[in-house]
């Protein structure tokens, strides 16, 4: 048979057409009784009222395609009536929504074609039908069942694109909602909508954009990914449920080497302080884990506050040629971290022991009784502990 010319109607005797057609209640109950026996899935969706509603469709559309068969509805009988054609489109839709795959779907189709066209075919045998004519009836009824489990696919995949987008949107929206600290109310409506179950904790993590999707793969399914989060220039926002705990090993190890930053687990309506955390990290180049920045993030958390504090702090140094005050100023620094330990501090300078004792003479005659204040030493530690001393002023062009 051709897949473009119109098939002529069959030329079933009015017996035979009767016959076949009293059978059709019979045959849609045996149609969904095989399917309910052969595709466990749908035994829930067949029991009870909605059964029944399923049996009366399998009836009209077995006693369509009869009529389109035989020429009562006037068109090529291989192509299914605009409404069967919707119905079954509809029907693959509503198979999406219910969870089923197209692999149950079509499993029913065949089921359903296998069924209908034995007791249809031995109705037609005990009419008297012909063997050309069972074949070209045979035909007619698997290229019909074909048109309608292509559409329900066609609808089963719509639906699918449809819902994945949707979905997709109201995470993107969650997201939104946590980092720009909506009420609780409001997130765990828009976590409802979503159908995602709020975890324990969440974790911030940028990561760049060409790894997203490889750490995506190691890391729970249930992770949100931010669209245009508040001021992420550059990288890929995601905020990863319940990493906390010895979960975090898993997280970091998911991470390392792929130039993420990860901020601390918080509870899952506080996670913009996760963010914060992360994107203060990454603006200051750290990167992996930023438990291991705490004290570098606390130093730096306020850049204003600790110019000011080491211009006042290291006030003494002001005098001196700008190669001294540094030298000065980077001994003082790694004298306090090291606690005072001249060797250690000689070996950490790549000096001799001596030169950090004549500093350590020049530095108290600068400082006098201050290197003996608990708060100065306080100033000078916080001031020094995040790194080298700030430029002279006379390297910045102002005066002391």
């Amino acid at each position: 048979m051709s897949g473009s010319a119109a098939q002529a109607p069959l030329a079933l005797p009015a017996a035979a057409e009767a016959e076949i057609r009293a059978a059709l209640p019979g045959i849609a109950e045996d149609v969904v009784s095989v399917i309910i026996e052969e595709v466990p899935s749908y035994a829930d969706a067949f029991a009870g009222r909605m059964g029944e509603t399923i049996r009366g469709a399998v009836q009209v559309a077995l006693g369509a395609f009869l009529s389109l068969a035989t020429g009562r509805a006037g068109a090529d009988p291989r192509t299914p009536a605009a409404p069967a054609v919707e119905g079954a489109y509809q029907l693959g839709r509503g198979e999406a929504r219910s969870g089923r795959s197209t692999d149950s779907l079509l499993s029913a189709y065949r089921i359903g074609a296998r069924v209908s066209w034995r007791a249809m075919s031995t109705r037609g045998v005990h009419a008297g039908l012909d063997a050309d004519t069972l074949a070209a009836f045979a035909e007619l009824v698997f290229f019909y069942i074909d048109q309608l489990s292509a559409a329900s696919v066609a609808g089963h995949t719509d639906e699918q694109a449809t819902t994945g987008r949707v979905r997709q949107r109201r995470l993107e929206r969650l997201a939104h909602h946590l980092l720009a600290g909506s009420p609780a109310e409001t997130v765990s409506t828009a976590a409802e909508r979503a159908d995602w179950a709020p975890p324990r904790t969440l974790t911030a993590v940028i990561v760049a954009e060409a790894q997203a999707r490889p750490v995506l793969a190691a890391i729970s399914p249930h992770t949100l990914q931010a669209v245009d989060p508040p001021g992420l220039d550059d990288g890929v926002l995601l905020l990863v449920p319940d990493a906390h705990g010895r979960r975090r090993s898993g997280l970091l190890r998911a991470l390392a080497d792929r130039g993420a930053t990860a901020g601390p687990a918080r509870d899952w309506l506080d996670v913009r302080a996760s963010y914060e955390r992360a994107l203060r990290a990454r603006g200051r180049g750290l990167l992996g884990d930023t438990d291991l920045h705490l004290a570098q993030l606390v130093l730096t958390a306020d850049p204003e506050a600790l110019s000011d504090l080491r211009t006042r702090a290291l006030a003494p140094l002001a005098d001196l040629r700008p190669a001294t005050a540094e030298k000065l100023a980077e001994t003082l620094r790694v004298w306090l971290l090291l606690q005072g330990r001249r060797e250690d501090v000689a070996a950490a300078l790549f000096v001799h022991p001596q030169t950090v004792r004549y500093r350590m003479g020049q530095l108290r005659e600068a400082f006098g009784d201050r290197l003996d204040d608990p708060d100065e030493v306080l100033a000078l530690t916080l001031a020094l502990g995040a790194g080298p001393a700030p430029p002279h002023p006379e390297e910045i062009g102002t005066t002391p």
